[in-house]
């Protein structure tokens, strides 16, 4: 059983549906295609979805908001033979015969550090992704999921669908529209896990009001500025985190957060190598049963209690004439600043430096850059300051909530947040 918004559909109505769109599309056992799938429906999704597994081909899921020609451009590099756009009747793509293998979850990655690239992931990795996370994450054997972010991505489709249905239990898919809505479902829920993106956290943590709060939620994805962390955490009676990445899935989950960088402890499925303390930090490095090393590009280390915890992305650490300035460390103090709803904070080249701090922000009303600028004096080292401030209307997030300081770097450059927002000062 799956509740989509406010429609319920039950087991027989997936296995008719499926049944019924594996015989229109021409799926068969031991099918070896690569199916791109873009719908705006979440039924119609999750119907194709479960055909194509059932049927041990290969499937692309694509967020829903994609255009046509971004989700062919994104079909074509993951090697996919059909595009079904909002349609059972599939494009057919012109891609060079693969070898045949087992089907698998194809996926994007984020391309928080550079371009997307394809990652396929088999069912039987799927499988066991998912038994690990059952069999270790007990605490929410008696809540119910809901599901408030994208089923196209592994977040909400394995950990929150899938890890839903291996429980027994019935998963509530929202929309994320309208956070008022979003409310009124967990307020009708009973005890009521949230698997959302910090983004949609925060907004909620900000409508409840005064001394409610939501049974549980989950974050993931991005780590959570400090004072966001400090909201959500005030109004979730039981907050949980989970850290992965494409080509792992789930890496770890945290059972009871209490701090942000907190990400919890290696599922059992999964080995884990980085530095030993915070002084000694290093590169987080996954390992699966018989597999090839997984090098994340994060730095963090492990406590004496086996707790994981994230530092920095590697690429996104900005040297400042030799010294290591951690984006998170600046955004955290800006966004304590009274009205600055959001921030990020990015590498910018610097002739005399090498490079610099540079700053986005968002806030409730206008702020003079000098306002943040002396602000920050007060809070960060000399070479933590960011040179460059401008505020925006809103600080540029992907789909699942995360922000990639390449883009917004490149974005910058290219001059796009130069124009002033509306009454702010100079």
């Amino acid at each position: 059983m799956i509740r989509i918004d406010d429609r319920f559909c039950d087991h027989a109505y997936f296995s008719e549906t499926s049944a019924r769109l594996a015989a229109q599309v021409g799926l068969s056992g031991r099918d070896t295609g690569r199916y791109a799938v873009c719908f705006s429906q979440t039924v119609d999704w999750l119907s194709l979805f479960f055909a194509i597994r059932q049927a041990g081909a290969s499937v692309l899921p694509i967020h829903p908001g994609t255009p046509y020609s971004a989700a062919r451009k994104l079909a074509i590099g993951a090697g996919c033979n059909r595009l079904f756009y909002d349609s059972l009747t599939a494009e057919v793509l012109e891609v060079p015969e693969g070898e045949p293998g087992p089907g698998t979850l194809l996926q994007m990655s984020s391309g928080t550090t550079g371009a997307p690239k394809c990652v396929a992931r088999n069912w039987e990795e799927i499988d066991a992704e998912i038994d690990s996370y059952v069999r270790t994450f007990r605490e929410p054997d008696d809540m119910t999921p809901v599901i408030a972010c994208p089923t196209t991505h592994s977040y909400g489709l394995i950990c929150g669908i899938l890890v839903a249905l291996k429980r027994g239990q019935t998963p509530v898919i929202v929309n994320t529209a309208n956070p008022k809505y979003l409310l009124k479902v967990l307020r009708e829920t009973e005890r009521p896990l949230l698997y959302s993106s910090p983004a949609i956290l925060h907004t909620l943590a900000r409508l409840l009001s005064q001394g409610e709060q939501i049974h549980a939620t989950m974050t993931s994805g991005t780590l959570l500025p400090e004072p966001w962390f400090a909201d959500i955490r005030a109004k979730s009676r039981h907050m949980f985190q989970q850290y992965g990445c494409s080509e792992s899935g789930c890496i770890a989950i945290n059972p009871n957060v209490t701090a942000a960088s907190d990400m919890g402890f290696v599922l059992p499925h999964l080995s884990a190598a980085t530095g030993g303390s915070a002084e000694d930090a290093g590169e987080i490095v996954v390992t699966r049963a018989a597999g090839a090393a997984i090098h994340t590009r994060d730095l963090g280390y492990r406590r004496a209690d086996g707790m994981l915890v994230f530092v920095s992305r590697l690429d996104d650490m900005i040297n400042v004439s030799g010294l290591n300035v951690y984006p998170k460390d600046v955004e955290d103090a800006v966004m304590a600043m009274p009205a600055i709803t959001d921030a990020v904070a990015f590498r910018k080249a610097d002739r005399f430096a090498g490079e610099r701090v540079a700053l986005l922000f968002s806030a409730g009303e206008p702020v003079a850059p000098q306002a943040v600028r002396e602000w920050c004096s007060r809070h960060l080292a000399s070479h933590q300051l960011p040179m460059e401030i401008l505020q925006v209307e809103a600080v540029p997030r992907q789909a699942n909530g995360k922000i990639s300081r390449r883009d917004v770097a490149a974005r910058h450059m290219a001059g796009e947040f130069n124009r002033p927002v509306a009454g702010a000062a100079s």
